[in-house]
């Protein structure tokens, strides 16, 4: 009996260290956590937010490009999974082209002009 007993002690004596240890391990995470904040917040202190909305305005213009991307692609893809509408398209496509190309580029003089709108707008744009 006398060696049960001893063998309860040593196992209560266990567990209480155990608590121990736990508490230890416990507060010293509580320190590191509040010295990370602590530089964390120095650190976001420092940084001039006023530069932060040409970044935002630029994320914005990004991401809304590449949804308009997303949407495009799929409207795309639905038209070609349709057997008569993607020959339609560029039949069409060939008409208008045709039609732009005989009421501009049929004589000299509107090749011309159409030559000087596009040295134009580039010397407009491009400088």
């Amino acid at each position: 009996m006398n060696d049960s007993a001893t063998e309860v002690n040593n196992t209560a004596a266990k567990v209480e260290s155990a608590t121990i240890g736990e508490q230890d391990s416990s507060s010293n995470f509580s320190g590191r956590y509040g010295e990370v904040l602590t530089n964390l917040n120095k650190t976001l202190d420092t940084v001039d937010w006023s530069q932060m909305g040409r970044i935002g305005k630029a994320t914005g213009i990004l991401a809304a490009v590449i949804v308009a991307q997303i949407l495009i692609k799929g409207v795309l893809d639905t038209i070609n999974l349709l057997p008569v509408i993607p020959g339609l398209l560029e039949l069409l496509g060939v008409i208008i082209v045709g039609q732009w190309s005989w009421k501009n580029l049929t004589t000299s003089e509107k090749r011309n002009a159409v030559v000087g709108k596009i040295q134009e707008l580039r010397k407009e744009y491009l400088g």
